[in-house]
C-alpha cells in the first residue's frame, strides 16, 4: 500500500492517527506496572523482549501476564481480558485445560525426558492414527521442525530437489518455504535475516487456487512435494475455491509428487482437522501448536506408501545423521499432554461448542461492518474467525497481501485491548475455545463495534 494513500480500508489516515493517539494514552494510563517492568525493554533481552515477535504486538509495550486460565488473561495491573488470541493457536482449547494440567503434574514426578518411550507414548501412536487417518507418526517439538523433517523424507524418497509452496503461505521457520512471487518473478521473501542463498533454487512459488500454475510447475518433474495449509491462514485468510483440493491431489499423483498438509492452524475445523472434515488424502501431515495444549510439541504423519518407500531408502542410504530429530523431542511430558488432549480435550462436544460460538462471533462482526458501511469482510474456518479490512473473498496470496492494512489493523487491536479483548497480533485472527463463553463473544463484538464506530466517524 502506498505511503501516500490517505484512505485505508475506508478510513482516513488522519482519523486512524487521532484514534491511535487516544487509545495509546488509555493503554499507558491503565498499566503503570507493566510500563515500569517492560516499557523501556526488559533487562537482559536482545531488543528488550525474550522473543523478537513480542515487539509485534500493536500496544506501546506488551503487558506482563500474571496468569491465564480458560479463555481469560490477567495482567500485573489487575486487568482481565477475554483472550481470543490463545497463544496464536497454541492454547486453542483454553489455557491449562484440567486434563492436561493434571497429566503434566503426574508426569513431572516421573521424569521430564529420558529418550525412551513410556505407556503414554504407546497410547498416543494409536490415538494419532485413529484421529487423523495416517498410519505412521513421528514426534517433534515445533511445527517448523515437523515440516522440515517431512520435507527431508519427501526429497529422499522421490530423489527430487524442489518443493512447491503457495505465494504468501507460512510454514514456520522452514528456510526453503520463504519464497514469494513479486511482479511475476520468484524471489526470497523480504526481511529474511542472514539469508545467503537463492531459495528459489530449491522451491517454486505459485498462487493458491491456481491449479493451472500447479500443473505447469509439477510437469517439470523435479518437485518432490507440495506443502500447503488447506486454508491459507498466515496471511489475510484465503479459502480454497470449490474443487481446488481435489484438483491439487490429482495433479500431485499424476506427476509423482507428494502432498504435505500442514494443519497447525486449520485444526480449528474439527476433531480431525480440515483433512478429515473435507476428505483430503495427504501423503504427509503436520500438526503443531495445540496438539499438547501449550506444551511445545508437534507431530508428523505419513501414509503407508510413503513409509514403505522410506524404509527402502533407509536400507540403502549411507549411515550417519539424518538431519531429523532433536534430543528433547518425543519426551514423556509431551506424550502426557498429547494423550490428555486427544482423549479428553479435543472432543466432538468441544468442537461443537467452539463452532457455535465462532458462528455467533462471525455474524456479530459482520453486522458491525455492515452497520458502519465498510467494504470489509469476515471469514471463518471452524473455530477460527478473521475480519479483513478489504472486500472479499480473497483468491490468493497476492490479494491477501494487498488486503492487509497494518496501520488500520493495529489501531483496532489496541482498541480491543483497551476494551478488554485480546486477539492475535498477526493479522486479525480470533479463536474460540471450549472455555469461551457467550459473554466473552458478546464482549468482543461490542468492543469491535465501539472501536470501529470510533474510526468510521
Amino acid at each position: 500500500m502506498s505511503e501516500m494513500t490517505e484512505i485505508i480500508g475506508g478510513i482516513s489516515r488522519s482519523r486512524i492517527a487521532a484514534v491511535r493517539e487516544h487509545e495509546t494514552m488509555v493503554y499507558v494510563a491503565a498499566r503503570p506496572r507493566s510500563e515500569a517492568a517492560i516499557g523501556k525493554g526488559a533487562q537482559g533481552y536482545l531488543g528488550g523482549v525474550p522473543m523478537h515477535w513480542m515487539r509485534d504486538w500493536p500496544m506501546p509495550f506488551p503487558f506482563i501476564v500474571k496468569k491465564a486460565k480458560g479463555a481469560k488473561l490477567t495482567d500485573i495491573d489487575g486487568i482481565r481480558l477475554a483472550d481470543f488470541c490463545l497463544g496464536d493457536t497454541g492454547s486453542m482449547f483454553g489455557h491449562s485445560p484440567a486434563p492436561v494440567a493434571d497429566a503434566i503434574r503426574r508426569q513431572a514426578r516421573r521424569g521430564l525426558t529420558y529418550m525412551l518411550p513410556n505407556s503414554d507414548a504407546l497410547a498416543v501412536g494409536t490415538l494419532l492414527s485413529e484421529r487423523f487417518g495416517l498410519p505412521y507418526w513421528q514426534v517433534a517439538t515445533t511445527a517448523s521442525d515437523a515440516n522440515r523433517f517431512a520435507l527431508r523424507v519427501a526429497r529422499a524418497i522421490t530423489n527430487r530437489s524442489k518443493i512447491l509452496v503457495f505465494n504468501g503461505s507460512y510454514h514456520g521457520a522452514v528456510d526453503e518455504t520463504f519464497v514469494q512471487l513479486q511482479h511475476g518473478d520468484q524471489t526470497n521473501k523480504k526481511g529474511l535475516a542472514g539469508e545467503f542463498r537463492d531459495l528459489t533454487q530449491g522451491a517454486v512459488a505459485v498462487e493458491f487456487n491456481d491449479i493451472e500454475a500447479v500443473e505447469k510447475a509439477l510437469a517439470e518433474g523435479d518437485i518432490a512435494c507440495v506443502i500447503t495449509e488447506p486454508v491459507m491462514t498466515n496471511s489475510c485468510m484465503v479459502l480454497p475455491q470449490p474443487g481446488f483440493h481435489d484438483a491439487l491431489r490429482a495433479a500431485t499423483r499424476k506427476h509423482g509428487t507428494l502432498l504435505l498438509i500442514d494443519e497447525t492452524h486449520t485444526i480449528s475445523t474439527g476433531p480431525g482437522g480440515y483433512t478429515r472434515a473435507y476428505g483430503l488424502e495427504p501423503d504427509l501431515f503436520v500438526l503443531g501448536k495445540p496438539i499438547a495444549g501449550g506444551v511445545p510439541a508437534s507431530v508428523w504423519g505419513m501414509s503407508a506408501d510413503v513409509a514403505a518407500r522410506w524404509q527402502e531408502y533407509e536400507a540403502t542410504k549411507e549411515p550417519g545423521y539424518s538431519g531429523m530429530g532433536t534430543t528433547l523431542s518425543a519426551n514423556p511430558l509431551q506424550f502426557a499432554a498429547m494423550r490428555a488432549m486427544l482423549e479428553d480435550v479435543m472432543t466432538d462436544d468441544a468442537y461443537k461448542w467452539m463452532e457455535e460460538r465462532a458462528e455467533r462471533l462471525q455474524e456479530g462482526l459482520a453486522k458491525v461492518i455492515e452497520d458502519n458501511g465498510l467494504a470489509w469482510h469476515v471469514v471463518r474456518v471452524g473455530a477460527r474467525v478473521e475480519f479483513i479490512c478489504a472486500p472479499g473473498p480473497l483468491a490468493n496470496g497476492t490479494e491477501a497481501a494487498q488486503a492487509h492494512a497494518p496501520e488500520l489493523e493495529s489501531v483496532i487491536h489496541l482498541g480491543l485491548v483497551n476494551r478488554g479483548c485480546l486477539i492475535a497480533p498477526f493479522h486479525n485472527m480470533m479463536l474460540v475455545s471450549p472455555a469461551t463463553k457467550k459473554k466473552h463473544v458478546d464482549r468482543l463484538i461490542m468492543a469491535f463495534e465501539d472501536i470501529v464506530s470510533e474510526l468510521a466517524q
